[in-house]
């Protein structure tokens, strides 16, 4: 979606410049949930994201599509030449034009038919926003000239929102050719994906997550759709999700060394987020939010000289002017009140709200079973587990046919799942070439293992249930959109794993994308009756618990020591920043911050064995 909007208003004879109509977008959602929510909220100007790390599951959803919209099909199998960037292209591509045809059409639209979705498109829009506004004004007007040319104007500023796509940076394995031999770094898992994004018809962005991966960093200067063009614009940009201000900063001049802008750094809370939680060190989202407030001009200064630098020594194009830095934040977020706070108070651009879209079947894809389950889960059922094979925590729901499945099949024996898409392999414990630990054939060694070390019972069980702990993500996040739309299975697993935030605790129910938006903009309320503190105490919270169980391990050592401590430390530094802050809120928090401030008081940290 274009930056900026520029409507002129005949109303005042003034011309408004309108940012982005909407204040928020749907991050990525596990593999399949968000697979496909452009086709589904683009048109209505709502941006969100797509995951292109899973080529099978991209080929499916463009043969239904093609199938849906009466558009031709030629298949990209396996034996293609680089097949995975091919389909990421050619799925990226359908949907870029699924959405431009949704949105024609939308424009196309009379206006007095109000259950239509041009009227649609600007009831879903915040009340403050101008185009709302002259929406409004347009709407109670009488029939005549001046009516009809406001009409005129208002559909031509109907754009679609962002067809953003997300790469976790850190899958990235390297593949083989068809006849097992070793391909060039540029056909692993993530370099193929970002080839087959820069090749696509999308003027969008890629999200870059879950750390720093110096070979994508590298291979991202092969593309000059990220480089300023003739006139200095950027047909492809980059967006970082980041844990800190620190993170930003050094990630950042890395890619701007290179001549390569990032856009958008988008903060994302380290354990109020769903999918995989990258805790940071204690530092929490106020504090965080603080630094980006305080030097964002300063540190988009900075980059954006540093990518001229590189442009000029690349002898290249460069920008015309300084760039816009866009910061963004999500996790956690669940009124209105929390939404407006963090755009006014922190300067923030837009936030993200994901889990809650999870109960918004207009938006996402959750099959039916799983939607139901959600809608009546209990806040217990929502928890934090080591079920990644990635090693790191991660969001899960005690009620999902996947978290089923694995506790059946180590109940007959058999733990462990098969291993068919390998994007989590990274295990050599046991083989030379890496394995997943999710897999059948790890949780069948590492037992093995464990059963000739003689270990006292409660040890031994302890250490069992680490490893059975471990589950299929590849198959489990993918299968949603798969059994929504009654299409063929992957390997025929139907087991569905879903990560939700455990903010969703507070949201009970099904809802329609205009009940959702309703929500975010503060004209109704879908919160359950369950008492919810503000998003920043419900994380610290959430840091107390994840320091009081990391300061229970045994046998720690100085290094870890050493963490805790200055884990605890920022802690307390945070509470202190949020009790200095608290008189920003309408909702009281000294009460809840001296509660969570005695509760961390109580944790120590134990001497590490020497």
């Amino acid at each position: 979606m274009a930056s900026l909007l520029l409507l002129p208003c005949q109303l005042t004879g003034f011309k408004i410049f309108m940012s982005e109509l909407h204040s928020f977008h749907i991050p990525v959602l596990g593999l399949g949930y968000s697979i496909d929510t452009p086709v589904k909220v683009a048109r209505f100007g709502i941006s969100s994201v797509i995951s292109i790390m899973d080529d099978e599951l991209l080929e499916k959803m463009r043969q239904y599509y093609c199938q849906e919209t009466g558009r031709p099909y030629m298949s990209i199998t396996p034996g293609d030449d680089d097949h995975r960037a091919k389909r990421t292209t050619a799925y990226l591509d359908l949907v870029n034009d699924i959405v431009a045809t949704q949105t024609a059409k939308i424009k196309n639209l009379p206006f007095e038919d109000d259950s239509n979705e041009l009227n649609k498109y600007f009831e879903l829009l915040p009340d403050n926003s101008a185009v709302k506004k002259k929406y409004s004004v347009m709407k109670a007007m009488p029939a005549g000239p001046l009516k009809s040319s406001m009409e005129e104007e208002l559909r031509n500023s109907v754009v679609a929102g962002d067809i953003d796509v997300n790469i976790m940076v850190k899958i990235d394995k390297l593949n083989k050719d068809k006849s097992g031999q070793l391909l060039p770094p540029e056909y692993s898992d993530a370099s193929a994906s970002l080839r087959g994004f820069a090749k696509s018809k999308l003027r969008s962005s890629v999200v870059l997550s879950a750390g720093y991966n110096p070979r994508l960093y590298a291979y991202i200067e092969n593309y000059p759709a990220f480089f300023p063009d003739e006139k200095g614009n950027l047909d492809k940009k980059i967006i970082l999700k980041v844990s800190d201000y620190r993170s930003a900063l050094v990630q950042g001049k890395i890619l701007a060394k290179k001549g390569i802008w990032v856009s958008e750094f988008r903060i994302e809370s380290g354990l109020n987020c769903g999918g995989h939680a990258f805790a940071t060190e204690g530092l929490l989202l106020g504090p965080i939010l603080e630094d980006f407030k305080n030097n964002r001009n300063a540190l988009a200064a900075e980059l954006h000289e540093m990518c001229m630098e590189a442009h000029k020594r690349k002898g290249i194009p460069t920008f015309a002017g300084q760039q816009q830095l866009k910061i963004a934040v999500q996790g956690g977020i669940g009124t209105a009140d929390e939404q407006n706070f963090l755009l006014e108070y922190y300067d923030i651009d837009r936030t993200g709200w994901g889990s809650p879209f999870l109960l918004v079947p207009e938006a996402t894809n959750v099959d039916d079973t799983t939607l139901q389950q959600l809608a009546t889960a209990e806040k217990e059922d929502y928890y934090l587990s080591h079920a990644s094979p990635l090693g790191v925590p991660f969001n899960n729901f005690r009620k999902s046919s996947a978290e089923q499945q694995r506790k059946a099949r180590a109940e007959k024996g058999r733990p462990g799942s098969p291993c068919y898409k390998k994007f989590l392999v990274s295990n050599t414990e046991f083989t030379d070439e890496p394995i997943c630990t999710a897999s059948r054939k790890y949780q069948h060694l590492k037992l093995k293992q464990l059963e000739e070390m003689d270990l006292p019972e409660e040890v031994f069980n302890a250490e069992y249930n680490k490893i059975i702990e471990k589950d299929c993500l590849c198959e489990g996040l993918a299968a949603p959109p798969l059994l929504k739309d009654n299409i063929p299975l992957s390997h025929n697993l139907s087991a569905v794993t879903i990560c939700p935030g455990p903010n969703l605790a507070y949201f009970s129910g099904i809802f329609s994308l205009a009940d959702m938006t309703g929500h975010i903009y503060g004209r109704k309320n879908l919160l359950n009756a369950l008492p919810r503190p503000h998003m920043f105490i419900n994380e610290l919270y959430l840091y107390i618990d994840y320091l009081k169980n990391a300061a229970a391990e045994l046998n720690l050592n100085a290094r870890r020591e050493k963490y805790l401590e200055s884990f605890k430390t920022n802690l307390m530094e945070g509470i202190e920043y949020y009790k200095n802050l608290a008189q920003q809120f309408k909702q009281s928090l000294q009460e809840e911050l001296g509660y969570a401030e005695k509760k961390l008081q109580t944790v120590r940290i134990p001497v590490a064995v020497s």
